[in-house]
């Protein structure tokens, strides 16, 4: 049996572990400290990541040593369980994507043990100006159940999650046939009006993908598709929560609506730790990376081209900002993202051993150890 002593970030309790088999068998509150003591936090989970360190999920250059890298990487930045997202493309090469993550989860099974599913985000989504983003429109259609099932097949079930816009005609049904399969549906990049968003999250939509984004700039004063979402109790929300992406008052907003449905994800692209430079992506763009960590288009527009900082990143800024505690800080990048995929994920027994600890070195958050499914994950 292995024991952890450490500072239970989202209680404050000093607490020692016992773990056994990759669980938490029990837990003891530590009353005389005799050491200093590490925080101990939930393992945090990813549910949108693109890519990381010049690796492209969306990239047909993709392949499984890629995503045994990127999980490497991602355990030492403390997160356990993370979505691969495919963003829309041509239906030939997200099988091909699929099937390639599929490979990686048979032939590494710590990728396996790490990926909680794909996250599909698109085809399904508005070909509108505005509402896609920097999805191709030649790619975007409307909701097929068919291929969505190819595309199920070719990813060994492995999609666990969809961003679709509920405007298309026939996406209720389709709604339906996700939440049967046990698929979860994320509102994103869409024009939906309060008929439309509120009939979708009826039948099953749970979440709003990184609400604020992937947006017009100029909505109606009342109603618009924000302030829809927002008054959506049955959505969660995912942000964005890296300096860029939303002003803080939006973040305050998000948080004070649904004080314990807002969940952080990174959205990182390939770009995230690498170098400050100029790139060219693999489909033609040109970006650039600054040094404080924003990626933008590199035509002089200033344009936001994605994001390249990290989950724990993310929730740094919420602390720095004193946007948050560090126990809800923490939680929304661990706990209600559990919750959002219907499995509660706590810092208690008869829990899976997914353990970050971590200190604080003026003020910025170094983390000391990773351990995924009881068994520490080496530097």
């Amino acid at each position: 049996m292995t024991s952890v002593r450490g500072i239970n970030c989202l209680s404050g309790q000093a607490e020692e572990y016992l773990i056994e088999n990759g669980i938490i068998q029990r837990i003891d509150q530590l009353k005389e400290l005799t050491e200093d003591l590490p925080y101990i936090g939930l393992g945090l989970i990813e549910l949108q990541i693109n890519g990381l360190q010049g690796v492209d999920f969306n990239d047909l250059s993709l392949t499984p040593p890629d995503l045994l890298d990127v999980t490497y990487i991602l355990l030492k930045q403390g997160v356990t369980s993370f979505f691969p997202t495919l963003i829309t493309n041509a239906d030939e090469n997200l099988l091909h994507l699929l099937s390639i993550i599929r490979q990686a989860c048979e032939a590494y099974p710590l990728v396996e043990a790490c990926i909680r599913g794909i996250h599909l985000e698109g085809p399904f989504i508005s070909d509108r100006d505005g509402a896609r983003g920097a999805h191709p429109r030649e790619y975007i259609q409307a909701p097929d159940w068919d291929l969505f099932q190819r595309f199920q097949q070719a990813s060994g079930n492995q999609i666990k999650l969809i961003t679709l816009a509920p405007e298309w005609d026939g996406s209720d049904i389709f709604i339906q046939q996700c939440r049967a399969a046990g698929v979860r549906v994320a509102l994103g990049h869409t024009l939906a009006d309060s008929e439309q968003i509120t009939a979708a999250v009826k039948v099953g939509a749970s979440l709003s993908t990184h609400l604020g984004n992937a947006v017009p700039t100029q909505l109606p004063r009342h109603p618009n598709l924000l302030w829809d979402q927002l008054a959506e109790d049955d959505l969660y929300a995912s942000i964005i929560a890296d300096g860029f992406h939303l002003p803080n008052s939006f973040i305050k907003v998000v948080m004070k609506a649904k004080p314990e449905r807002t969940l952080l994800v990174s959205d990182a692209t390939q770009f995230c730790g690498m170098l400050p430079g100029e790139y060219t992506t693999h489909i033609g763009g040109e970006v650039l990376l600054e040094s404080n960590g924003r990626l933008a288009i590199n035509d002089g527009s200033g344009l936001l081209a994605g994001a390249a900082k990290s989950l724990p990143e993310n929730i740094q800024y919420l602390l720095d900002e004193q946007l948050a505690s560090l126990s809800q800080a923490w939680s929304m990048a661990a706990v209600y993202a559990g919750r959002v995929l219907g499995k509660e994920t706590l810092l208690s027994a008869g829990q899976p051993a997914d353990l970050v600890q971590f200190v604080f070195e003026n003020g910025e958050i170094k983390i000391s150890g990773v351990m995924k499914s009881g068994e520490w994950i080496e530097n």
